[in-house]
């Protein structure tokens, strides 16, 4: 591969790939000087960040393991669990929608793919992308998109996750990130608003976060068929990291009177704390 030029001008202002010195062969995408990927090119079934490692526990589990899957990813950053997928699941098909069209050659030039991944990336808004897709073409759908460290507002709502249920198959999974901190409403109006719209829910995040002390990044998952809960469990457990997965009665306690968001009133996600990504 050749080196990365040091910081490059994008779409979304100025993006660095940085090698990791704690890793060969690994490398951080950073945007805006927020960390946004990490990509192990000898080893792209390394997840190095903690809530991308319970994206990729929802992956794994969506379906039996090794086949292949139909996956869109709204978000594409340096293409971490796209590549994730080409190596776990050989013959995947995967479609990424990253509005980001400079990002992603950046991406592509200096960070190859892994031989054989069957990835297309769309250079268009996240739910610009997901409108045009067909109807029931998804086994699965994940959303972990910023602008700058938030997410935008109108990738929140009651009919965004509409959409999202329109392109999954019967019994299809979406897995979102949510970033928030102390009180978590935005996370508990998240929650509600999937609710709304999937007959099943449930959260995996780390204790901390959950209970209010730091700012982290939940993942919420959803679908209309039961959720492999006890495999997110015995995942999450096992996790460098440790994080809990809230389901049922647990989950009404945490989402409380919280209401489901529309696009009326959808607003980004929270600024994270100053300092909050230093390594």
């Amino acid at each position: 591969m050749r080196l990365p030029p040091g910081p490059t001008p994008v779409a979304g202002g100025t993006a660095e790939l940085l090698a990791d010195a704690d890793r060969d062969g690994s490398w951080m995408l950073l945007v805006n000087g927020t960390p946004q990927s990490h990509v192990d090119l000898e080893d792209p079934t390394h997840l190095e960040f903690e809530y991308v490692r319970r994206l990729g526990h929802v992956l794994d589990l969506a379906g039996d393991a090794g086949t292949p899957l139909d996956v869109v990813h709204l978000g594409g950053g340096a293409l971490t669990l796209p590549r994730y997928v080409a190596v776990m699941r050989p013959g995947s098909r995967q479609r990424v929608v990253e509005i980001d069209r400079p990002l992603t050659d950046l991406v592509r030039e200096h960070l190859p793919l892994p031989r054989g991944a069957r990835i297309r990336v769309r250079p268009e808004d996240a739910r610009v992308g997901l409108t045009a897709l067909h109807t029931a073409t998804a086994d699965i759908v994940i959303c972990d998109v910023f602008a700058g460290a938030r997410t935008p507002a109108h990738l929140t709502t009651a009919e965004f996750a509409t959409q999202v249920h329109r392109v999954l198959r019967p019994g299809g999974v979406y897995g979102v990130n949510v970033a928030d901190g102390p009180p978590l409403a935005f996370a508990r109006r998240q929650v509600a608003t999937l609710r709304s719209v999937f007959r099943e829910v449930c959260l995996l995040a780390e204790p901390g976060t959950l209970r209010g002390r730091r700012f982290g990044n939940l993942v919420a998952v959803a679908s209309d068929s039961e959720l492999p809960v006890a495999g997110y469990v015995r995942r999450c457990a096992g996790d460098p990291m440790p994080s809990r997965v809230v389901h049922g009665e647990d989950l009404d306690r945490f989402t409380g009177k919280a209401r489901p968001v529309q696009d009326a009133d959808a607003v980004a996600s929270p600024e994270p704390p100053e300092g909050v990504f230093s390594r």
